[in-house]
């Protein structure tokens, strides 16, 4: 099976990427190693698993549409796992462009390749932020999420969203 998975030079995706080469799937992992935090640790990440013959990196940015398109006619893949995002609730606070970029946009950008791709299914990873100040534990999915507290928040709940439309 052939499968998308964004956010390949991150812990998880890069973790993700590993298991399902190891099941003998195919990975179309994509990254654009942004400097949010230290470029050598992506790229020891990514490292671990360029050498698969199963494996191709496209270094893309999830927010460059003409790029995704592009990806997504090439690879014709059959699964799709969002991991990428710009992450951080701090850096939301001064760099609010990034996460409508990344999240937001990249997250559009994702749902319409696979729509316009036959894609069979779509994984995307929110966060426990969604929650807010939810002092409520455990959190459930019924719980009210309506007062985001940074626009990480709102960028990945607008994403759950969307999802839905």
């Amino acid at each position: 099976m052939k499968i998308l998975v964004t956010g390949t030079a991150g812990f998880i995706g890069n973790t993700l990427a590993m298991r399902l080469l190891a099941r003998g799937d195919e990975v179309v992992g994509i990254d654009n190693l942004n400097d949010y935090y230290d470029v050598r640790l992506k790229e020891a990440r990514l490292a671990r698993i360029k050498d698969s013959a199963n494996f191709t990196e496209e270094r893309v940015s999830v927010e460059d549409r003409s790029a995704m398109e592009a990806l997504f006619k090439k690879h014709k893949p059959q699964r799709v796992v969002h991991l990428a995002a710009q992450a951080g609730v701090r850096y939301s606070l001064q760099n609010p462009h990034a996460y409508i970029d990344s999240n937001i946009v990249g997250f559009t950008n994702i749902l319409e390749g696979c729509r316009y791709n036959a894609v069979e299914h779509l994984v995307y990873a929110s966060s426990s932020s969604v929650y807010g100040a939810n002092t409520k534990m455990p959190f459930s999915v019924h719980d009210n999420v309506d007062h985001p507290v940074s626009l990480y928040a709102a960028s990945k709940k607008a994403n759950e969203l969307m999802a839905h439309t």
